[in-house]
């Protein structure tokens, strides 16, 4: 039975995630920064950095207002492989104000192509990039994102903080663990407990006084 399996065990402390207030001043003081653009679509979609980093123009919807993933950039040589699992292949949603962002972002982008000389931008060229199109390091990423926090006073948290932030935003809002799960790209339902179930637990306590509530008023419905 369901009930009769332990939960796993999870430790908080591992979990680096930014309350609201904590969001919008990091988004308020990356304005205008180089790494704006990806710290927001982090925030927002909760990709990996390897994703974010492998991000095709072509994986990018703006009028869908949302994102393919279909591989990973891997430190390693930084090789392409893809996804981590079957699962790590998926459609994100994204809010319009990160969609305009990337918009920004991409003109800029294409500015620069030519200001360089490198020619029109094709489907496979990357959103991120170094500025002769070459993928960016993710391990120089994270180093980038120690320093953008060092220099603008943002809170010192790894850049991987942005993902454990929108999964703690997707359940905050009532979001099953299947749900984040897809939308996070993990292989199981499992693993999403494994790192987030001390925030479940949240929310179902909220979820059970709603109820609560409800039989103690039956006609307030």
């Amino acid at each position: 039975m369901a009930s009769a399996i332990r939960p796993p065990k999870v430790d908080e402390d591992e979990v680096e995630i930014l309350d609201a207030d904590q969001v919008a001043l990091v988004l308020r003081k990356l304005e205008g920064h180089p790494l704006y653009a990806i710290g927001a679509l982090a925030l927002a979609s909760g990709m990996r950095r390897g994703e974010l980093l492998a991000l095709r123009i072509g994986d990018v919807s703006f009028d869908n207002a949302s994102v393919r993933v279909e591989r990973s950039l891997e430190e390693t040589a930084l090789r392409l492989k893809p996804p981590k699992s079957k699962h790590g292949r998926r459609t994100i949603s994204l809010p319009a104000s990160t969609v305009a962002i990337l918009r920004a972002h991409w003109v800029q982008q294409l500015e620069l192509r030519v200001a360089l000389g490198l020619g029109k931008a094709g489907p496979d060229t990357l959103l991120f990039s170094d500025p002769d199109g070459s993928p960016l390091s993710p391990d120089n990423l994270s180093r980038d994102w120690r320093r953008a926090c060092r220099s603008l006073g943002l809170p010192m948290v790894m850049f991987h903080a942005l993902r454990h932030t929108h999964a703690s935003a997707l359940i905050a809002s009532g979001q099953d663990v299947v749900q984040v799960s897809r939308r996070l790209g993990h292989g199981s339902p499992v693993i999403t407990l494994r790192t987030y179930g001390h925030l479940f637990k949240t929310v179902d306590t909220v979820a059970a006084a709603a109820i609560d509530n409800v039989l103690r008023n039956p006609g307030n419905r």
